[in-house]
């Protein structure tokens, strides 16, 4: 029989059954716990959940097996996915398979509560079944563990099954092309065209038969009938990026595109007729061009019905290591030559750096340093001379903060116990290296800028088993 507000946790990893089963008992919901999804599934003969959170990889049936399973025979119940494997694939496979929700590992327990009482309210209210959607073998394609990231693979895996327009904004050099190109990939329209134009690399006088192509004779040099970008890309998804550059009169003949799915050639009389996806990109505020009157407030409401924003790379600090490892062996593939290998501190140092040009700038980075680092081994000072002038009063000035509070984040996943014991030492002597360093190895003056006395400097030193500088006073 049944049980009422039942949810089961599904992972091989006990210390995560014991978490979650006490926090959801905290909120009133009774649990009931496996450690593999075949164990569960036998279970399922006997009652069956009004929920279940369970993680993606486990041995024997893994997360998307149960889900698949689930999704056949129980729809009605909603399935949380939960893996430590933070990437597009896992995101977009779990919504295709039916997820109610995608939780990345280490998780908010207060969130996880939450994303469960949401799935139970859903329960009750939603009886019916869900569409099925097949998984989609893809290339990971995106790289972004940060939660940022994470809400952009969210976005693309509900859009997965959808022809609806997007609008995505950031900051140049984020990668808006590639999370347009992801979103073709994971649509319905996925074996048709992907076509981009760049609203801002195209003259004025240009861009309307780039878009809608031109007949013979239409102007000087027209030799030839050409389609334009809407016919290349129909049936498929036409990326239009920096929208904001896109002149008034192209913007209204847009807009009539948009509204009736029909255009005319550049010098032509009959109407073409196109199915055709718009995805939108820019940089811009499109709501201060609508209020300046330089973007056309209905075309913009027509681009935005789902947004989707991409942080910059000064908001995904965590990411810049699988960045730089990737854009690194890339480099060397293309280059034919050994992949660089940063080290510890060189790594530690470029995710400290504000990097406004963003990713694309990491990838620029990674190129230079493939071509220009002597040794396999890439230290801090082979990198671009404009990087290590950049530093100094380009980071903000809680950065070590953020580092800090991400590495506890790290550790505490990785089963790390005791933090203090290995981070105040660590801290302790950095901070007595750089103090002694700006007093010339001068104890007394390092111990009254650290706020010790000399003895107590000493000491620490001693603890620490540090050369102490010299011996005066």
């Amino acid at each position: 029989m049944q049980k009422s507000n039942c949810v089961w946790i599904i992972d091989d990893d006990r210390s995560i059954r014991w978490v979650l089963e006490k926090a959801l008992q905290g909120a009133g919901i009774e649990t009931r716990t496996f450690d593999s999804g075949d164990s569960a599934l036998n279970q399922l003969n006997r009652e069956v959940p009004d929920a279940i959170v369970s993680d993606i990889r486990m041995p024997g049936m893994d997360g998307l097996g149960l889900l698949s399973t689930m999704h056949s025979n129980h729809p009605e119940v909603p399935v949380i996915i939960m893996t430590a494997h933070s990437d597009l694939d896992s995101a977009v496979a779990a919504y295709q398979g039916g997820a109610f929700e995608y939780l990345p590992k280490p998780f908010d327990v207060d969130e996880a509560v939450a994303v469960v009482q949401r799935a139970l309210a859903h329960a009750e209210e939603q009886k019916s079944d869900r569409t099925h959607a097949d998984t989609v073998e893809v290339d990971t394609e995106i790289i972004g563990e940060a939660p940022a990231m994470q809400e952009v693979f969210r976005a693309i895996g509900r859009l997965s099954q959808s022809n609806i327009t997007v609008l995505i904004n950031g900051e140049s050099g984020t990668g808006k092309e590639l999370v347009a190109r992801a979103l073709h990939r994971h649509s319905p329209r996925r074996s048709e065209p992907f076509i981009a134009l760049n609203m801002a690399a195209i003259p004025k006088d240009l861009m309307e038969s780039e878009l809608f192509g031109h007949e013979k004779g239409a102007f000087t040099g027209a030799a030839t009938q050409r389609q334009g970008r809407f016919e290349q890309a129909n049936g498929g998804t036409l990326f239009l990026d920096e929208i904001g550059d896109m002149p008034a009169e192209t913007q209204t003949r847009l807009l009539r595109v948009l509204a009736d799915g029909e255009f005319y050639r550049v010098g032509g009389h009959t109407p073409v007729k196109v199915d055709v996806r718009i995805i939108a990109a820019t940089h811009q505020d499109l709501e201060n061009l609508v209020t300046d009157n330089r973007f056309r407030e209905d075309l913009f409401h027509r681009l935005n019905v789902i947004r989707i924003h991409i942080p910059k790379l000064a908001d995904r600090r965590e990411d810049i290591p699988k960045l730089s490892q990737f854009f690194l062996q890339k480099a060397a593939g293309e280059l034919n030559v050994d992949t660089k290998i940063l080290l510890k501190e060189t790594e530690e140092f470029m995710c400290s750096l504000s990097w406004p040009g963003n990713v694309r700038q990491l990838e620029n980075t990674c190129r230079w340093i493939t071509v220009m680092a002597s040794g396999r081994e890439v230290h801090i000072e082979d990198l671009p001379p404009e990087l290590m002038d950049s530093k100094e009063g380009n980071a903000p000035a809680d950065d070590w903060e953020k580092a800090l509070r991400h590495w506890a984040d790290q550790a505490l996943a990785r089963g790390h116990h005791q933090l203090l014991s290995e981070a105040v030492p660590t801290f302790e002597r950095a901070l007595i290296e750089t103090a002694l360093k700006y007093t010339a190895g001068r104890k007394r003056d390092a111990a009254n800028l650290l706020g010790w006395g000399r003895n107590t400097l000493t000491r620490k030193l001693k603890e620490l088993d540090m050369a102490g500088g010299d011996e005066a006073s």
